[in-house]
């Protein structure tokens, strides 16, 4: 049975993790990969989880597939984990999804950054209600890869059934007047990590997506509890120990110009490192060169290295 509504919010504030997509040689799921993954960052303390997103790279995922590593995910966590699932595309795919989610029993439906080349934010927002329409289950859009009006946003929050906005666009001035315009009801997540964890909360943000917590969730948590006891000084210790991984995780990779081409094959490295399950990503994503993951390696042991020092 779904969370209610009251407790995804409340879940909302704090960290989510994503869950990668593990493949096997054949780059077909390994569902038990997922279910391990979850379990063991779910162990690790942390309760949400993002499931068919964005870094569980969506976009190569079927129907079916999102379908069924969902399903995955939400049979491996007990039932006071929060399982936000990935919903995108054509009105009639994402209520599709929304649909088999509902039955599957997921708490929330994070509704992917709009993938349609021109967009109309009178239209936009007619999308989102319709989604809604579909489901008594809470909608949080995701907002990335566009750059709407602070109207726009603050509408956002008025629509039926959005209960959060992940905010993944590096402009916090937006944000704060967003925040503000908006209705006070609604959950705001930082959708950037911990890079723009300090600077998004002093706007308002209650929560925040992993990057590093991915796979080293207790830096997440530890970030998290800093800022809700505004300890400004440790959160920006802990903040700084993510950044060159972070960083890393931006670059183009070998023979590419476009930024962020090493992002989810840096994680599941990470993961690997960790201990989790990785393994290689589909098209259109390349996977590390033996250069680039001997790099993640020597990230990974200077954060490690800095783990110990100012977590223990």
């Amino acid at each position: 049975m779904s969370l209610p509504a009251a407790q995804v919010k409340q879940q909302l504030r704090g960290v989510a993790v994503g869950l990668l997509t593990p493949f096997d040689e054949a780059l077909e799921i390994d569902h038990w990969k997922i279910e391990e993954n979850a379990e063991s960052l779910y162990d690790a303390g942390m309760r949400t989880f993002l499931a068919a997103a964005n870094i569980s790279e969506y976009h190569s995922l079927s129907q079916k597939e999102r379908i069924e590593s969902v399903e995955s995910v939400v049979e491996a966590l007990p039932s006071d984990a929060c399982v936000l699932a990935g919903v995108g595309g054509s009105t009639s795919d994402a209520l599709e999804l929304i649909e088999a989610y509902d039955r599957i029993g997921v708490d929330a439906m994070m509704i992917m950054p709009p993938d349609h080349t021109y967009l109309h934010e009178r239209g936009l927002l007619e999308y989102y209600r319709n989604l809604s329409a579909g489901t008594d289950i809470p909608l949080v859009p995701y907002v990335r890869g566009f750059d709407p009006s602070v109207e726009y946003l603050a509408d956002l929050t008025r629509v039926d059934g959005v209960e959060g906005i992940k905010y993944a666009l590096k402009d916090s001035v937006k944000l704060g007047e967003a925040i503000r315009a908006g209705d006070d009801d609604v959950v705001w997540v930082n959708g950037l990590a911990e890079p723009y964890a300090v600077a998004y909360w002093a706007e308002g943000v209650e929560g925040f997506t992993a990057g590093v917590s991915n796979f080293r969730p207790e830096v997440g948590q530890e970030l998290f509890r800093a800022l809700s006891e505004q300890d400004w000084e440790r959160a920006r210790a802990l903040r700084d120990i993510c950044l060159p991984y972070q960083r890393f995780r931006d670059e183009t990779g070998r023979d590419n110009t476009l930024a962020g081409a090493v992002s989810v094959p840096a994680v599941k490295k990470g993961l690997e490192l960790a201990g989790l399950h990785g393994g290689d990503v589909r098209e259109p994503i390349c996977s590390l060169t033996p250069d680039e993951a001997a790099r993640a390696e020597e990230i990974y042991d200077e954060l490690d290295d800095s783990i110990d020092r100012i977590i223990g």
